[in-house]
């Protein structure tokens, strides 16, 4: 039988190597990559049995990239490795696609039998934070009707952008598009959220956690 195939995401190098140790003797490893969009990039061209990746990420936060990815490869499975325990945060890591998350203080074995149960096809989440996880789902269950949910992806993206500090050209280049459909992103987002400066925005983008 073929060894499943994985892909390592975090942007700290220390980690991504201790990972790689971890897991070469059980996985065939295909790379590491350090920010969200290079792991989008990276996931469509070595279609990895399984992606590991971390949340917080320059240029693209990882449930951002969790919800590309599932569209360009559903088949995909995709494992959030966090520091975040917060139940919330894995509600919102399994609505955007994911087949696990587990917690950066879990243990190796641990991560090992989540990559083994998700390439089976079945979901795994970490004992650590399954403490009222079940009624924060329900709750959760019909979607989100705060102003945030009417963001749409790409508005998502031009605010982590901002909230990392780049200018609005910096930002048109990266995500390529012109200068003035960046500031139209931005100031679309101010009206559906109710805010009149860029700090606002940013304040914003730092309690949904699209970036540290």
């Amino acid at each position: 039988m073929a060894m499943t195939t994985v892909l390592l995401a975090d942007d700290h190098a220390i980690v991504t190597e201790g990972l790689e140790g971890l897991l070469k003797p059980h996985f065939k490893l295909l790379g590491t990559v350090h920010d969200g969009r290079a792991l989008v990039s990276a996931t469509n061209q070595s279609r990895p049995d399984v992606v590991v990746t971390d949340i917080s990420m320059p240029l693209l936060n990882g449930l951002e990239a969790v919800r590309q990815i599932k569209k360009l490869l559903p088949r995909t499975k995709i494992i959030v490795l966090t520091m975040h325990g917060e139940p919330e945060m894995a509600v919102e890591a399994f609505r955007a696609g994911a087949s696990a998350y587990l917690l950066k203080i879990s243990s190796g074995e641990e991560l090992v039998r989540a990559i083994e149960e998700v390439s089976q096809g079945r979901a795994y989440l970490s004992p650590l934070i399954t403490r009222d996880l079940l009624s924060i789902m329900i709750e959760a269950r019909g979607g989100s009707t705060g102003k945030g949910s009417r963001i749409t992806p790409r508005q998502r993206e031009v605010l982590q952008l901002i909230a990392e500090g780049r200018t609005m050209k910096e930002v048109a280049s990266i995500l390529n598009i012109s200068p003035r459909t960046a500031e139209t992103h931005k100031y679309d987002m101010m009206e559906i959220l109710g805010v009149k400066t860029t700090a606002a925005l940013i304040q914003y983008a730092l309690r949904e956690r699209l970036v540290s």
